[in-house]
């Protein structure tokens, strides 16, 4: 993987190396605005993550020449695309893009062969060149038995396929995916993102992929942005990020229990008073993290050697792969896993008092303030 520096709270890192898109995005819509450096090496694949309404859909068709900017610009492979001062806005046809949808947008009245030619032919070549070169495409995909079948004659991994292969086939200097695996069942998905993961290693641009899939923002991509209320919160390639999260947005994402606290050494007193020791020493502001492992339930107070303990109640229980999540409130809220066969033990039910235990070692802190 590409590594990225990690990142301050609310700052955006750079890509290493020489930048194919440089970009700063502001875009005004209603009270929203979006405020978006970004950078993409050549070869980079860069995943763009935050909740619903943070703006990466803004971010997305930005990009693709579907809105302009307010402020600020956008350069690709050293041409301004974007730029109000400027007065430069290039249409989208114009602009070295490609871009694979959510829903693929095949046109449903072409074959996939033709789907597949017909950026080549918008960008000058005749007939049969385009349809050569596509063939080619399909084949890569392993499509090439497919190549005169209709959109509604394919599988949804086909068409994610066919897509991607129109994407491609006008060797765009960035790539833009969005959502490409969302409509896709589990096993297809599985599938997918591994011939997903071989053909972005082999493409010589930039690709942004906008994802609310954690997992595949990690497989798919080199570095991670993680934006929120339109502004970059966290960057950073996957073991900073999923080392060191830095929002709760984030903190859920990569699945740790998250709070911000004053450590006095190796205790950390949180905002309403509790206090949690962890094995890590630090003065000031910081972040303690643990994972929901590392939460285990007893019906009484344990003894012995976890140096975390506190009374909790449990509000949900969810399924969360082989384990259970036990969601708990009490002095902090708290997220635990525990295998179905300890909550049979332990007649875990919504509404249940239990007592909660983290030990110190299974804690990490960290330095809250940027930088």
């Amino acid at each position: 993987m590409t590594t990225g520096r990690p990142a301050s709270l609310g700052q955006s890192v750079p890509a290493a190396g020489p930048r194919l898109l440089d970009a700063h995005l502001v875009v005004d819509r209603d009270s929203f605005r979006l405020d978006l450096p970004l950078t993409i090496a050549p070869g980079e694949v860069v995943a763009l993550l935050g909740p619903n309404g943070a703006g990466k859909t803004t971010a997305l068709r930005t990009l693709a020449g579907l809105l302009p900017l307010s402020a600020g610009h956008l350069t690709l492979a050293g041409r301004d695309l974007d730029h109000p001062v400027r007065r430069t806005w290039t249409p989208p046809e114009r602009r070295p893009i490609g871009v694979v949808f959510q829903d693929y947008l095949l046109f449903p009245h072409l074959s996939a062969l033709d789907n597949v030619a017909f950026g080549p032919r918008r960008h000058g070549l005749d007939r049969r060149q385009a349809r050569d070169l596509a063939a080619d495409w399909l084949t890569r995909m392993g499509l090439a038995e497919h190549a005169r079948r209709k959109p509604r004659e394919l599988s949804g991994g086909q068409a994610q396929r066919v897509a991607l292969a129109r994407a491609l086939a006008v060797e765009p200097a960035l790539l833009l995916l969005d959502e490409p695996l969302a409509a896709l069942d589990a096993r297809t998905r599985l599938d997918t993102r591994a011939q997903l993961q071989r053909h972005l290693a082999a493409h010589a641009g930039a690709a942004l992929l906008v994802t609310h899939d954690p997992l595949d923002a990690l497989v798919l991509a080199d570095r991670l942005v993680v934006i929120e209320h339109g502004r970059v919160v966290q960057e950073g390639d996957a073991a900073t990020i999923t080392a060191r999260p830095r929002t709760d947005y984030v903190a859920r994402l990569v699945g740790l229990n998250l709070y911000r606290g004053y450590a006095d050494g190796h205790r950390v007193r949180l905002g309403d008073g509790f206090e949690l020791t962890t094995g890590d020493h630090h003065e000031g502001e910081v972040f303690v993290a643990f994972p929901p492992s590392a939460v285990a339930l007893h019906p009484r107070r344990p003894d012995g050697s976890p140096r975390n303990t506190w009374p909790a109640t449990i509000t949900g229980i969810q399924q969360h792969g082989d384990n259970l999540r036990i969601q708990l409130v009490g002095p902090i809220e708290v997220a635990a896993d525990v295998t179905p066969a300890a909550a049979t033990q332990l007649r875990l039910a919504p509404g249940q008092p239990v007592w909660a235990a983290v030990k110190a070692a299974e804690t990490r802190a960290y330095p809250a303030a940027p930088g």
